[in-house]
């Protein structure tokens, strides 16, 4: 082999942000000059060269060439060991690469930043706030925390005393700020405190300075400040209605009271029923009254003899007032029919219900049901063909109605479903039908049109 090459050390240790060299020794030991390129190759490729990049060697010399080590001072670059290689490629053809290897150690850095969300906040009975710590460093850290209060009337605290955080990661803290007293009422109290972050002592080096974060909580009263105000604009309103209300709306109302009482409500009034009948026997009894005692002095004063007698007043008489006789009470009554129709064809009917002579039925309720899952249509008539209902049978399987107002059917009337069968439909878990089949359940009441 006509080419060697050499680190002088097999480790190097390099710090983030700064330079570390290694001296790399190559030498010619062919008959012929050579020139040879570099490469490196390891996870440090990317931030590691070597100067001059060609090297051209007589027979028989040697040179050294430098290889530099830039790692940056970054979260993506992780602390620790890693291998890396030289590559040292002749550029003629018949020279063969050599690859001296070694291991470079970045060395671990930290750098941590953190923020208080919100910096202020406000409420009733506490404060809460999130402590975002950021881990800028290429090591993984754990971080203490503590908190400060400015006063001595509100206690704060964090939810955990420390956070763990990966490089290039951040992580959140909970911390609570809550009042030592409730505030009923007055001005809000503002309490001030400090969030510490401490990172980590790095070993042998002096540890690094907290990071202080700066913080204010308001505590706000129970009752709000504009609470007097409402109530007195409350207070104020009610009187005003109060006010309205018995100097216009209640004297308007008693006026249209008085003009809503005419005379001719009056005499409709004392023209009625029972009062024309008391006012007829005052009036009978009257004039019965004083034409007896009209007789009865006259005979007494002409000196007669005789005494005549009281002519007796006449009995009144009852007349009879023929009285309707009541309508038997409605009785509940309730059909039901099922009809079955083949494909093609025509249509096929059932009746359900038929009135009865002298009957009157009130329909109130339908339920049509569609147990198979046929396909067609079905029809309920009424009242010799007063259609009720027109339904797709795919669209239901049970389908029911109720009316407000019945339908009336009356004597001789019938009930009628109407099936056209289109696609007979299947049960789950049963062989298909032969037919369609659908039933009608109605019900309501039977009534007597006569007494």
């Amino acid at each position: 082999m006509s080419l060697t090459a050499s680190l002088d050390a097999s480790s190097v240790t390099a710090v983030p942000g700064e330079e570390t060299s290694l001296p790399l020794q190559v030498r010619n030991s062919g008959s012929t000059v050579e020139e040879y390129r570099f490469e490196v190759a390891g996870a440090c490729a990317a931030w590691t060269t070597v100067e001059p990049a060609t090297l051209s060697l007589y027979p028989g010399s040697a040179e050294t060439v430098s290889v530099t080590f830039r790692p940056p001072r970054d979260p993506s670059v992780p602390a620790g060991e890693t291998a890396f290689g030289i590559r040292v490629a002749p550029t003629s053809d018949h020279a063969e690469p050599v690859v001296p290897e070694g291991r470079v150690t970045v060395a671990p850095f930290t750098e941590v930043t953190a923020e208080l969300v919100p910096r202020g906040s406000h409420g009733i009975r506490r404060g809460a706030h999130k402590v975002a710590v950021d881990n800028r460093g290429n090591a993984p850290l754990t971080v203490g925390l503590a908190a400060r209060s400015g006063t001595e009337r509100a206690r704060i605290s964090f939810a955990r005393p420390e956070l763990h955080i990966e490089p290039g990661r951040a992580a959140f803290a909970e911390l609570r700020v809550k009042p030592g007293k409730r505030l009923w009422r007055g001005t809000p109290l503002v309490h001030t405190f400090q969030a510490v972050v401490a990172p980590p002592a790095p070993e042998g080096e002096e540890p690094a300075a907290p990071v202080v974060l700066d913080g204010t909580y308001q505590q706000e009263p129970i009752l709000p400040r504009w609470l007097p105000r409402a109530l007195i604009v409350a207070c104020v309103l009610a009187l005003l209605l109060t006010g309205f209300w018995y100097g216009l709306l209640r004297p308007a109302v008693k006026s249209a009271a008085r003009e809503a009482i005419t005379p001719e409500v009056i005499a409709s009034a004392t023209t009625g029923p029972g009062r024309s009948g008391g006012q007829t026997g005052g009036q009978t009894g009257g004039q019965t009254g004083g034409q007896n005692g009209g007789q009865t002095g006259g005979a007494t004063g002409g000196g007669s003899g005789s005494t005549a007698a009281p002519t007796p007043a006449p009995t009144p008489t009852a007349s009879a007032t023929p009285t309707a006789k009541p309508l038997p009470p409605a009785v509940p009554t309730s059909a039901q029919v099922q009809v079955r129709d083949g494909v093609g064809g025509g249509s096929s009917s059932g009746t359900a219900l038929t009135v009865p002579a002298g009957r009157t039925f009130r329909l109130t309720d339908i339920v049509v049901q569609n147990p198979q899952g046929d396909a067609g249509t079905v029809v309920v008539t009424v009242n010799r063909g007063s259609r009720v209902l027109s339904l797709a049978l795919e669209n239901f399987r049970d389908s029911d109605y109720h009316f407000v107002t019945p339908i009336t059917v009356p004597a001789g009337g019938r009930v009628v479903m109407t099936v056209d069968c289109r696609k007979i439909g299947r049960p789950v878990n049963a062989p298909t039908p032969g037919r369609c089949a659908q039933s009608l359940f109605l019900g309501g009441t039977m009534q007597n049109t006569k007494p």
